[in-house]
């Protein structure tokens, strides 16, 4: 199995971040504008990015200012069964974000890609949560000929 692995530090409280990774406006805020769903445990929330399409994560663990857990339920199918992970914590002046996006099967070029495209949606939540002004989807940084 491998993981994506991200950290960023965020001049935001823990629950100013929480509320950014729990809420549909939160997130359609700094990864996708086009996001619907149950953002509460057992829901599913729907992301979706044009074509080809997007990914449909079911909301296994929260934690306020603590923790997110979510499973990929639909979407490609090198994200099916993967999982996930913001886990948040204060330093300083600070709240870390640790991101996981884990149980890939293997190391393939989608996983390339989505590694680079997390980090420009980490620091679209950053920047949201500092300024006020994410770069979700469709506004988000293009990286290649894959969306």
């Amino acid at each position: 199995m491998a993981d994506i692995l991200h950290r960023i530090g965020v001049t935001a409280s823990p629950d100013a971040v929480y509320t950014a990774l729990t809420t549909v406006d939160g997130l359609a805020s700094w990864w996708t504008e086009d996001t619907e769903g149950d953002a509460g445990v057992g829901g599913v929330l729907r992301f979706r990015f044009g074509p080809p399409g997007g990914f449909d994560m079911k909301v296994l663990e929260t934690e306020p200012g603590r923790q997110v857990l979510w499973e990929v339920v639909d979407g490609p199918e090198e994200w099916i069964g993967t999982r996930v992970r913001f886990d948040l914590k204060r330093e300083d002046d600070f709240t870390i974000v640790l991101f996981r996006h884990e149980g890939w099967k293997e190391p393939v070029e989608f996983m390339y890609h989505c590694s680079t495209k997390w980090a420009t949606f980490l620091m679209s939540l950053k920047a949201v949560l500092e300024t006020g002004t994410g770069e979700p989807a469709p506004r988000d940084v293009r990286i290649s000929n894959w969306h």
